[in-house]
């Protein structure tokens, strides 16, 4: 079959925080993509251009980028397209969804922490593709970096998802993405190869081991949509991989749907990724990674075919979401009284939610009995609290239910989804990281003690034990214990969970918090709520030190007669309160609890904020 030579298509992938988006930024400045003064002035993680993703240190959006790679030797130009992926499996739809645009991919591994459960998941998804791979010992500058070890982890990973004779013979390169330099030759634990000054042998590597498109030159068009973007001036952009054929632009072709369905349609604008700008070109052969506009309601997954011989391609398929959360609207005594321009109608949520769809694969919304909720299910916690947050800052208010998992009735048995946690911890911790998970109904299936002060442990545990997890194992471990998890499939229904001992203050009457009243209940439990803000009846103030409710009377004011002389000479220290995140909040959480999330503030609230009514619902549930 015909190859086009002048075309590379390659993914990087790995667990989060290996040093994707680094060494992809370097790739980029080595290559030549920008002036030599504008790489000076260039930020770091070009990529990572969300403010989410900028913020929280992680790749959320799957990107694709292209570098103008020119030989040693003098040869003609290569163009290399480059997927940089998302590492965290709660946003593995954006994976499998750059795995299908790419003919190989670089598996990154940190010389120090090896394989992980995401590099589990996303090597996984590579080897069931049946694509090569590059394997890359990132960081080999680390000061614990322990090279040979790490190789051995990996060969034993790949032995471990069934990889096939040519899958496990592949190339190895050390790098140091930070400074840009890689080699073929392994260099000392704790130094940066020695052998090279650049990311030249990482070049020629892609350029031998991933395999050029091929294409038989009498198909008809072929084009899958693998992703989409917006622009102000053209609409809707497709992004596609041409698998046969030529895109042109002003060409009409036939739009497969994802019903079957055709239809015939002009492409308005092609244009091609350089470094990390579009621009216009006239056409886009088999192999290359293009963007397309003139068609408003496209879907990920569909096919662009030839008008005369159209041929459907296979939708792209994702893992099925384990975690669900209620969102609707904000139905809380303070609901639009943040600021100006809040969007608190339930038609407003519902377009919000039907527009992260469309961009969304691994993402599915579900009516509920009420008009003014929906059940949005999701891969894991983070990325359901990854559109929230989102949503907040667009100026939606929301009122986010407490997080459950998706189950499944397998042989008439209810089956829940369960995880894989890897978890690395100092020595002296493991006492109280085995009390929390056996708690949280966790298996321990290895342990292994490195030597060096530190255990690694894998558990596979319930889904649904694991949500409000990682603020208690943070807090156990003093701050130094690292924790991922990793979807692993279903098993029977493990039974009852109860995996937060402490029950809520809950603010009896609305008003505004005083310093006196939070003098008096500081006692009593931990207040998230500072002096000066608005509360409601309902409203949840802080965290009771026994196990059930307490209401009580957070709007206290000090009384100025009688009292002056008994406590003239006394003062008090109110004690700093504890602010939570949307992630917290939504950890802390119980099922009789929601979270109310507006531009300015996250609350956290009773379902049923009348104190008699709920009194009323814990006496018939004890009757009951």
């Amino acid at each position: 079959m015909p190859t086009r030579h002048d075309i590379r298509n390659v993914a990087i992938v790995a667990h989060v925080d290996h040093g994707k988006t680094t060494i992809v930024d370097a790739m980029l400045k080595q290559a030549g993509a920008f002036a030599a003064h504008a790489a000076e002035s260039l930020d770091d993680r070009m990529m990572d251009s969300n403010d989410l993703e900028r913020e929280k240190g992680i790749t959320i959006l799957a990107k694709n980028t292209a570098v103008k790679y020119h030989p040693k030797d003098g040869g003609d130009p290569i163009t290399i397209n480059i997927i940089d992926t998302p590492g965290h499996a709660d946003f593995g739809g954006e994976v499998e969804r750059g795995l299908s645009m790419v003919d190989a991919v670089v598996l990154l591994v940190d010389a120090s922490e090896g394989p992980l459960p995401q590099t589990r998941f996303v090597l996984r998804k590579a080897l069931q593709a049946r694509m090569p791979v590059i394997l890359c010992i990132n960081k080999t500058d680390r000061p614990d970096s322990r090279i040979d070890e790490v190789v051995n982890e990996t060969y034993d990973l790949f032995l471990d998802l069934d990889a096939d004779e040519d899958q496990i013979e592949f190339p190895i390169v050390y790098a140091c993405g930070r400074d840009g330099i890689a080699s073929l030759t392994k260099p000392e634990d704790g130094t940066v190869p020695a052998d090279s000054d650049s990311l030249e042998p990482f070049f020629t590597t892609i350029l031998e081991h991933v395999p050029a498109p091929e294409y038989d030159e009498s198909a008809p068009l072929q084009a899958h949509v693998t992703n989409l973007d917006a622009d102000n001036f053209l609409g809707r952009i497709a992004l596609c991989r041409v698998e046969q054929g030529e895109l042109r632009k002003g060409q009409t072709v036939t739009w497969i749907k994802r019903d079957g369905t055709q239809q015939n349609v002009r492409i308005t604008e092609l244009m091609m990724t350089e470094a990390l700008t579009r621009k216009p070109a006239e056409k886009a052969g088999p192999g290359d990674i293009c963007a397309i506009a003139g068609i408003s309601d496209i879907m990920i997954g569909e096919t662009l075919a030839d008008p005369e011989n159209p041929i459907a391609l296979p939708l792209i398929t994702v893992d099925e979401p384990a975690i669900s959360m209620t969102i609707g609207t904000n139905t809380s005594p303070l609901v639009g009284k943040g600021g100006k321009g809040h969007k608190v109608t339930a038609r407003q949520v519902k377009d919000r939610l039907d527009k992260e769809l469309i961009g969304n694969v691994s993402l599915r919304v579900l009516d509920t009995e009420r008009p003014d909720a929906w059940e949005v299910q999701g891969r894991g916690e983070l990325a359901l609290a990854i559109l929230v947050e989102t949503m907040r800052r667009e100026g939606f208010e929301l009122t986010v239910g407490k997080p459950e998992v998706v189950t499944k009735e397998i042989n008439g048995k209810v089956h829940e989804p369960i995880e894989r946690m890897t978890i690395d911890s100092p020595e002296e911790h493991l006492g109280a990281i085995t009390q929390l998970m056996a708690t949280r109904k966790g298996r321990m299936e290895t342990m292994t003690n490195h030597g060096s002060g530190w255990i690694r442990m894998e558990w596979i545990v319930p889904s649904r034990g694991l949500i409000g997890f990682r603020t208690e194992f943070l807090t156990q471990t003093r701050g130094t214990g690292i924790a991922h998890s990793i979807f692993e499939g279903h098993e029977p229904w493990f039974g009852e969970l109860k995996t937060r001992n402490n029950g809520s203050l809950v603010a009896d009457r609305a008003g505004t918090v005083t310093p006196f009243a939070m003098i008096n209940l500081q006692e009593r439990g931990v207040i998230f709520t500072e002096a000066g803000t608005e509360v409601y009846e309902g409203m949840i103030i802080g965290e009771n030190s026994r196990s059930d409710d307490m209401d009580v009377n957070i709007t206290k004011e000090k009384k100025l007669t009688n009292m002056r002389a008994a406590s003239a000479d006394s003062t008090e220290n109110v004690v700093p309160p504890r602010k939570l995140s949307l992630e917290q909040s939504l950890e802390f959480c119980r099922d009789d609890e929601c979270i109310e999330v507006t531009p300015e503030t996250v609350r956290i609230r009773k379902v049923v904020l009348d104190q008699k009514e709920r009194g009323r619902t814990a006496s018939r549930a004890k009757r009951n």
